[in-house]
């Protein structure tokens, strides 16, 4: 049993020195940090959303400089305003509103493009192969046909873009 007592006072008189050096630490730091900040200057605070109200921070602003020269400014959009604005023509074409399928014509051309040549060209084949099959007399109205077809998608087209 004296053993075990020995050995808790041992242990105590450790923590007690090692509480003692900690402590010894400790001071010694707080000591440098005051000796620091004596040396150091404190940075200045960047206030960004409010102006302060002690006076060492205030710093001259130039908010009032840019207060007249943007009511001037104001001023003279205000006189613009009240001058009357007078339009001389109106565009009816402007004013009227589009037709409901404007967008499917929009985006139908190039196709129908596409095909208009296609079928100029299935018309000259065939003109020629009735050429070549030795029907002339067949040959004026195969191209009144081709050209009545023709001009019949034009005004077709004409009229549906209208």
């Amino acid at each position: 049993m004296a053993d075990v007592v020995g050995k808790l006072e041992e242990e105590a008189l450790r923590r007690k020195n090692r509480l003692r050096e900690l402590r010894g630490k400790r001071l010694h730091d707080e000591q440098q940090s005051t000796i620091n900040d004596e040396s150091t200057p404190v940075p200045k605070p960047v206030f960004r959303n409010y102006k302060p109200e002690t006076e060492e921070f205030q710093e001259p602003t130039a908010t009032d400089d840019h207060a007249g020269i943007v009511e001037k400014e104001v001023g003279t959009h205000l006189e613009m305003m009240q001058t009357p604005i007078v339009i001389e023509e109106i565009d009816i074409a402007n004013l009227a509103p589009r037709k409901p399928d404007w967008d499917l014509k929009r985006d139908v051309s190039k196709k129908l493009e596409k095909l208009e040549r296609r079928t100029q060209k299935a018309i000259a084949e065939l003109i020629r192969e009735r050429l070549k099959a030795g029907q002339e007399q067949d040959i004026l109205q195969a191209v009144n046909i081709a050209t009545s077809a023709t001009t019949a998608s034009v005004e077709q087209q004409n009229l549906s873009d209208d």
